[in-house]
């Protein structure tokens, strides 16, 4: 089950392509029977979450809580996989500079978001190799062309 959840006023966003990035990601795992939750906000909102959960005080695009593990790496609940929460203003500016259309933008963030829901991250050049290569395969597959990979690592 993938519930997609708008807090924003941007009401005009077509959430089927998040639904699709998610489920291409989940499917690229096998792990379509997985529950994972997608929240669009805004900026000011995921800068507060970026602060208490990362003690970061600023906005980011793209935040994820993975629920599979606890702090000692045992299963929570096999079932759900944890919540992204996506910045729609932040995704805005960064289509606007990247000169893409928006809903590219979210399909990358989504994609990305769930990547390290599954445990991938991009802090050392071979966890992002392997992460980037996966988050492009995925976007592949939805005709989306976004390579921003040398800015996350």
């Amino acid at each position: 089950m993938i519930d997609i959840r708008n807090n924003t006023t941007q009401t005009e966003f077509d959430f089927s392509i998040i639904r699709r990035a998610a489920f291409l990601t989940l499917s690229a795992h096998k792990s379509e029977g997985y529950e994972l939750s997608i929240l669009l906000t805004n900026d000011d909102h995921i800068a507060e979450l970026n602060q208490e959960y990362r003690s970061i005080d600023s906005p980011t695009d793209v935040l994820a809580f993975p629920m599979l593990e606890n702090d000692e790496n045992s299963f929570i609940n096999s079932k759900i996989l944890g919540d992204v929460v996506i910045s729609l203003e932040t995704a805005e500016r960064q289509a606007k500079t990247e000169k893409h259309p928006l809903e590219d933008e979210v399909a990358f963030l989504t994609v990305h978001g769930i990547l390290h829901l599954f445990g991938y991250d991009h802090h050392t050049p071979e966890g992002a190799r392997k992460m980037f290569s996966e988050q492009t395969a995925i976007l592949q597959k939805m005709q989306v062309d976004i390579k921003r990979n040398d800015d996350f690592v």
